[in-house]
């Protein structure tokens, strides 16, 4: 094969790996919020009818929360098959598990049919798609990063982050359409219609990632026989900063998010008595400005600096805290939209660039592993516990004002994680050496 022929098929393996990671984690975030959407709007009515608004509320995130203690767990399993037999394989599984639990929420009787194993029930199906998300971030990103150039990374890798906004805007979408055309019945069988959808788009992600090559940076760990027996262990053996600080530098993100686009709907509706239609709109707008927010701000960190615009977006999101509730709680719509649309753009500060900024910290034997660990670990810390705490706070206190407070209070860890995170960037070109130090590459390690 000539030089051009090579060049021709590597250009192509690379649009293949970014269209096949971004629409696989559309499809599993698109999962993973319509779940989110529904224990907000939903779950409380059919899984705990009988409790008090806000207690029904509180159990249906608790549910919520599984999800996310699981996401570490996925991360641990499937980092492993990640590093040991590659990317593209635990993908597909990963993709595979979310659908099929997915789907069987859409098929689960409510508690008026079953009793307390519909609830029960509902909790293995979370701690199913928590497992899913938390091997699926790792292997998108590192297929699509690793696919790039070292210039490129934080570009490339902020092509799967638009999983997040695609995912929430066809989730919302959909939880829109049904809520409009099923009227009083969307309680009752409306809802469902949206996860059992979720089959369908698994088959289209499944035949998308069939069709891409393993990683460049992989096939290389395997040529140079540099595969690790367990590479969880040797991770948290070589770079437990780097996994520490990747799960507290992204409280600022992860948390504030899940009050943004979850806990949102439940303030909005029951403390403000906003209209439903209405927030799921401003959400559907905010999900669509994210296409262009996303890979924008990876983009500037390959410019500025992965640190500098991570740093930006912390500032940002801890000086909009109090103004976000103060646009919500006047219940005008254009301030809502506002609001709402703001809030995402300084998340998309902090989500484009942040793929790379952690996952190029990691050995590439030990990428998988090491970057998903880190990165989901933050669900345990962040965005599970968010929405219990919002609600918790606004229980016992009928106001916004601390939990503006508690953003500040997730900022400033991140900023503390974001300065005590090791200055260093893994190249592909030693995978031997897991955690060595490579020459700086201009911004992009910055």
């Amino acid at each position: 094969m000539n030089t051009g022929q090579s060049e021709a098929l590597f250009r192509s393996q690379r649009r293949r790996a970014v269209v096949a990671s971004t629409v696989g984690t559309s499809i599993e975030w698109y999962d993973f919020f319509l779940y989110g959407t529904a224990a907000a709007l939903v779950f409380p009515h059919v899984f705990f009818p009988g409790s008090t608004p806000y207690a029904g509320v509180i159990a249906s995130f608790g549910t919520q929360f599984v999800g996310f203690a699981a996401r570490p767990i996925g991360a641990a399993i499937f980092g492993h098959y990640g590093d040991r037999i590659g990317r593209k394989a635990t993908l597909i599984t990963t993709l595979m598990i979310m659908g099929v639990g997915t789907t069987l929420i859409g098929l689960l009787p409510g508690f008026a049919s079953i009793g307390i194993a519909a609830p029960i029930l509902l909790t293995v199906l979370r701690l199913l798609q928590g497992v899913a998300v938390g091997g699926e971030w790792g292997g998108s990103v590192l297929l699509s990063m690793e696919w790039g150039s070292d210039k490129r990374r934080g570009f490339m890798a902020s092509w799967p982050q638009l999983g997040v906004p695609i995912g929430l805007l066809l989730s919302t979408a959909m939880v829109q359409l049904m809520s409009a055309t099923t009227g009083d019945g969307f309680l009752t069988w409306g809802w469902r219609v949206p996860f059992l959808v979720s089959i369908v788009l698994v088959g289209i992600g499944l035949y998308v990632r069939l069709k891409v090559l393993e990683s460049p940076a992989f096939t290389e760990v395997k040529k140079t026989q540099a595969v690790l027996h367990v590479p969880v262990l040797e991770a948290f053996r070589h770079q437990w900063r780097e996994i520490l600080t990747s799960a507290f530098v992204r409280m600022s993100e992860q948390a504030p998010f899940y009050l943004f686009v979850t806990f949102v709907l439940t303030y909005g509706t029951q403390q403000l008595q906003l209209s439903r239609t209405g927030l799921l709109n401003d959400t559907l707008i905010a999900a669509a400005v994210g296409f262009v927010s996303v890979p924008l701000f990876g983009h500037l960190s390959d410019l500025i600096g992965r640190r500098m615009m991570y740093g930006i977006g912390i500032v940002c999101t801890a000086a909009f805290a109090f103004p976000y509730f103060g646009l919500l709680n006047t219940r005008v719509a254009g301030l809502v939209l506002l609001a709402i649309v703001v809030s995402l753009i300084f998340h998309d500060m902090q989500y484009g660039p942040q793929a790379a900024l952690i996952a190029e910290s990691f050995g590439p034997n030990i990428r998988y592993s090491g970057a998903g660990i880190g990165y989901q670990l933050a669900s345990v810390i962040a965005g599970g516990p968010a929405p219990l705490i919002a609600a918790a706070i606004l229980q016992s206190t009928g106001s916004s004002t601390w939990i503006s407070i508690y953003i500040i209070g997730c900022c400033v860890v991140s900023f503390v994680a974001l300065l005590l995170m090791p200055r260093r960037g893994v190249t592909d070109l030693a995978p031997n050496v897991v955690g060595r130090p490579a020459r700086a590459t201009g911004p992009a390690t910055v």
